[in-house]
């Protein structure tokens, strides 16, 4: 249900929030625990989706969004605006969730078997009706996060033209398994 709930385009960020993350952000280097208050209010979906998209565990999904904004409240000094502060999150997150899989040495946590009761529900849907783990991602970034696709290129390390493929190709799945 996570997908269906990503692709709400009043959750993306706007310019006006993108701007108030970067005066968040200026204002917790300052040590502000009130702006990064208002930074993790902001960014905490976004950052559980694609933490829970790369590990498929709950907890392991919570852990990295913990570990996430306490590197944000010590780094923060260090980051300089160039894009969206969306991204520079995403990314720590990024690090963070392939650091834990290194870690455990393991590609995902929740096995096959529950991800089908988690979706059983949804009994109709064939394997190609589900998106893939990539799709998820892509989704997730640009419907949550509000990546832009180039964006979202970047911090995949994926072509641009794939990374278009890929979303034109998971939404089509979802508005035909939303018919």
């Amino acid at each position: 249900m996570l997908i269906l709930s990503a692709i709400n385009p009043e959750q993306a960020l706007s310019d006006d929030e993108a701007e108030l993350m970067e005066l968040d952000l200026a204002a917790v280097a300052a040590g502000s625990t009130e702006a990064l208050e208002r930074l993790y209010n902001t960014a905490k979906a976004a950052v559980y989706s694609y933490s829970l998209s790369v590990l498929r565990n709950v907890q392991d999904a919570e852990d990295v969004l913990h570990d996430c904004f306490v590197n944000i409240f010590t780094a923060a000094a260090g980051y300089r605006p160039h894009g969206k502060p969306m991204a520079w999150i995403i990314t720590i997150a990024k690090n963070l969730c392939f650091a834990r899989l290194r870690q455990h040495n393991r590609q995902e946590q929740l096995p096959d078997e529950d991800w089908s009761e988690m979706l059983a529900d949804n009994a109709g849907l064939s394997n190609e009706d589900r998106l893939s783990e990539e799709e998820n991602r892509i989704v997730v970034l640009h419907a949550v996060a509000g990546f832009k696709h180039r964006e979202i290129a970047s911090v995949t390390g994926m072509p641009l033209a794939t990374v278009l493929s890929k979303y034109r190709r998971a939404i089509a799945k979802l508005r035909e398994n939303l018919q």
